[in-house]
Formats: C-alpha cells, structure tokens, sequence
C-alpha cells in the first residue's frame, strides 16, 4: 500500500469526523479512475511471478481459442478461393450397374452425346486401360504403387481446371506416340521430377513429357499415368469407351442438364449413370472442418475456466496475505466499497493482461499455419473483442467472492491477524 493512499485514507477520515465538514453530511467519497488502477495494480507488482502464472492461465485458454478458430478460418478461405476459381459447376460421370446387376459400359460416342445437352459448355473424358506402370522393365512387378493409366483427351485440363507442374500436356503429336503425362503423386512414386524421364508402361517405353500439379476437383489424376488416344489404340486394342466424362455447364443449368446426363449418354439404362459433383464434396469438407473447430473451441474453453480458476485461487491468497493492509485502510477511513473496488479491479487487471497476451500469441499462430500452408490469414475481428471481452468476465466472476470477502472483513480483526 502507498503513503499517497495512507494520507488520502487518514485525510478522509479526518475531514469526515469534523461536525462541519460537507463529507460528513454527504458520508461517502469515491475513488477516482486512477486511484482504481493505482490500488488495482499494487498486488501485482508485489508478487509479479505469481501475477504472471495466474495471468498465464488465462492467456493459454484464450491463445487456444483464438488460435483454433483463426487456423480454421484461414483453412475455409483458402477452400472458398479454390472453389470459387474452379467453379462449382463441373458433373462427373462413370458407369455403374442396371437393374439386372451387370455392369454397363458408356459408348464410344458418349462425350458427344453429353456435348448436345444446351447448356453444356465443356466435356472430356478418360479412358481406364488394364496395364500397369513401372520405374523400368527390371522393377518388380508386384510393385505398381497403385498408379492406373488413363487415355486422356486433349481438353482434359481445360475441363477439369488442371494444370501442368513442368513440362507440357499431350497434343496431337505427343499422343500418337508412346509418351505419358504423369500425376503428381504417380511421379512421385516412381521417383520422376523432370520430362524426359522413361517409365515402363504396359510393357513398352514411354517417355515422360509432363507433370501435373495435384487436382482437386479430379484428385483420381494424381496417381495416373496419362496416354493419349492414338497410341492406347495401337499398343493396347483401346475400343474407345470412356470409363469417367467430365462436363462443365452454366451454374444456372447445372442441375437441368444433371437431370437429362442418364439419358443422354444410356437412354436404355439413365439409372445406372453415376453424377458427382465434386465441389460438394469440397463443401462437406468445409462443414465438418467447422464442426471439428466447435469441438476444439470447447477444449479451449476448458482451459479458460482452469485459468479463471486459478486468478480467483491467486485473489483468494492475496486476500489473505493482506489482512492487515486491509484492517488499515479501513481504520483509516476506506470504505467497504473501496476495498471491493481495489481487489476487483485486481482481478480484472490480472485477467486483461492474460488476455491481451493469448490474444498476441493466438494472432501470432495464426499467421504462422497461414503462411507455412500458403492459406489467406483470416481471422476475423469480432473474434479479438469476444476474446477480450471473455477474459473480463472471468476476471469479473473470479474476482468478487475475494473482493466481497476482502470488504466484509472487520478492522479490528484484520489488524489482530498475523
């Protein structure tokens, strides 16, 4: 306790016990903002480690909290940019079973087809053929690595929004030839970085000419090896079925044209043309990364009750520590609700300065999964201010028994404690 607030404690009382004195009518001073902070403050400079790991506490709760949504908010933006430069109107189509069980197969001129539907604007295919890919003809043939060899056709990319990592897509003159275009994740099993490369394909040399960069919204081209049409032909008797069509439409007419797909391409058998659409997939991953980030949210939120319960332990202890700084104040004048107001404001000083430091660190690892994940830093403001303003509260709440506690405490009994 400081002389200033000693001689403003004894002043008052003096000025109080004068028969004519306005404070004697009025009987009750008030403290001044500053007067607030300055008492508020005292018990953490005292004992500032103790005021450290109390603080602590709370800044872990509200760091994990503000952390948890930040990292989530900045995963859904980067999703929500991809979704929205790839577009959403992309169906994909693959064969399934009829009503007897067996397995149908499209027709060779089933891209045609789609292309007829008004307001189809794009259409592609790829072709599964049945031959396995490997590093070279000496590699073990139990070891395909699961990558499959697709026929491709020349506006496969355009359609599916891929892009090429090095190298070049197939054309004309690089598909009637034994060349392949790899995915990312096929060339990285086969230990391929650069064009030019050789890999042994269905029992033949084919020559890299490209790499993809990884798709999202055909991810089934990253562990392929991609050949075009005129080489499939000769080398493996390719009849020319697709076994996946790929079709982009105008975003009004998606579900239409998704209606008239099954009997376009199998007017005998529509039922057994399975439609995807794969940005909805993208868009269930997007809920359930938000559900996930409510279940963390409540882990964080555990930690912010541990942490008021450990200021309000703190207020407990310095309550009793201070009996006797307590029974002078009053015997010098301070009222119950100064002594309230003092080790309130303790408390509250203790949880914003908790605050203010788990909301630094939750911004600080919030940027640093954005940039490590190349994601938009994302996090919203309103996020900040609830964080702060839920600190306040657990200060509020851990603070009052000790406060009410300090203020009821007798003059008398408090200067008689040891």
């Amino acid at each position: 306790m400081t002389t200033s607030t000693l001689r403003r404690d004894r002043s008052a009382a003096e000025q109080a016990n004068r028969p004519d004195s306005p404070t004697r009518r009025l009987q009750r001073s008030r403290l001044r903002l500053a007067d607030v902070l300055r008492l508020g403050g005292t018990g953490i400079r005292a004992r500032p480690t103790r005021a450290f790991l109390s603080a602590l506490g709370i800044a872990i709760g509200i760091a994990a909290m503000i952390a948890v949504v930040g990292v989530s908010t900045s995963s859904r933006a980067q999703l929500t940019a991809q979704l929205e430069s790839l577009g959403t109107n992309m169906l994909t189509l693959t064969p399934g079973s009829d009503l007897t069980g067996t397995e149908v197969k499209f027709p060779d001129d089933a891209v045609g087809r789609v292309g007829t539907i008004d307001g189809v604007q794009q259409s592609s295919s790829t072709s599964l053929v049945k031959v396995s890919v490997y590093r070279s003809y000496l590699s073990d043939k139990e070891a395909t690595g699961g990558i499959s060899t697709l026929v491709a056709d020349e506006n496969l990319l355009d359609v599916v929004a891929g892009e090429v990592s090095t190298g070049s897509w197939l054309n004309q003159a690089t598909s009637s030839y034994p060349a392949t275009v790899l995915g990312a994740a096929a060339a990285r099993r086969l230990g391929v970085v650069e064009p030019g490369t050789q890999v042994w394909l269905g029992g033949t040399s084919f020559t890299v000419v490209g790499i993809l960069q990884p798709s999202v919204l055909a991810p089934e081209l990253d562990n392929a090896a991609l050949i075009g049409a005129s080489v499939a032909k000769q080398l493996f008797d390719y009849a020319g079925n697709p076994t996946t069509i790929y079709e982009r439409s105008a975003d009004s007419a998606v579900e239409r044209v998704r209606s008239l797909l099954g009997p376009t391409v199998l007017p005998q058998s529509p039922g057994a043309v399975k439609i995807s659409r794969p940005s909805d997939a993208l868009a269930a991953k997007n809920a359930a990364d938000k559900a996930f980030t409510s279940l963390l949210t409540g882990v964080g939120s555990i930690a912010l009750v541990v942490g008021g319960i450990g200021v309000a332990n703190t207020m407990i202890i310095s309550v009793l520590e201070r009996r006797r700084e307590i029974g002078l104040r009053r015997a010098l004048g301070a009222m119950r609700s100064h002594i309230l107001v003092q080790f309130l404001a303790e408390a509250l000083l203790l949880a914003g300065l908790g605050g203010a430091l788990g909301c630094v660190l939750g911004i600080g690892v919030t940027a640093g999964a954005a940039a490590v994940n190349d994601w938009p830093f994302a996090l919203p403001p309103l996020v900040i201010a609830a964080g702060l303003g839920v600190t306040i509260l657990i200060g509020a709440v851990a603070g009052l028994y000790p406060a009410v506690r300090a203020a009821r405490t007798p003059p008398t009994a408090a200067l008689n404690a040891q």
